[in-house]
């Protein structure tokens, strides 16, 4: 377990989010980033959450839509790792996971590619 306040950690999330391929976050539409301490059941178990409707099952989306979240657990994180490079490689794991729920891509798969 390592030590980090919020502010770094929320600075680490966006050089991270910075980290990734154009072509991957091109394509997000109407989603946001957020850094949340822990999931609402307090368990230190789920990394990141992404909360919204998949490209694959939109049918109608636009105008007056709620942005979808990808949510991003401070105090799992922490908990997980030891250091800041195992930390900032378990951040990009997992920002890469919740935005491929974002296309579509469930964990079967994500599991399969190498990325759950």
């Amino acid at each position: 377990m390592i030590e980090m306040d919020a502010d770094a950690f929320e600075s680490l999330v966006s050089d991270e989010l910075d980290q990734l391929p154009d072509e991957m976050i091109e394509g997000l539409d109407n989603v946001i980033f957020v850094v949340e301490d822990r999931p609402e059941d307090g368990s230190l178990d789920l990394l990141g959450l992404y909360d919204g409707l998949a490209l694959t099952e939109r049918d109608r989306y636009g105008l007056g839509e709620l942005p979808d979240r990808i949510i991003v657990y401070r105090e799992p994180h922490l908990d997980t790792c030891d250091d800041e490079a195992a930390l900032r490689d378990e951040v990009h794991t997992t920002l890469v996971h919740e935005i491929a729920h974002f296309y579509g891509i469930d964990d079967a798969r994500l599991h399969e590619l190498g990325w759950a």
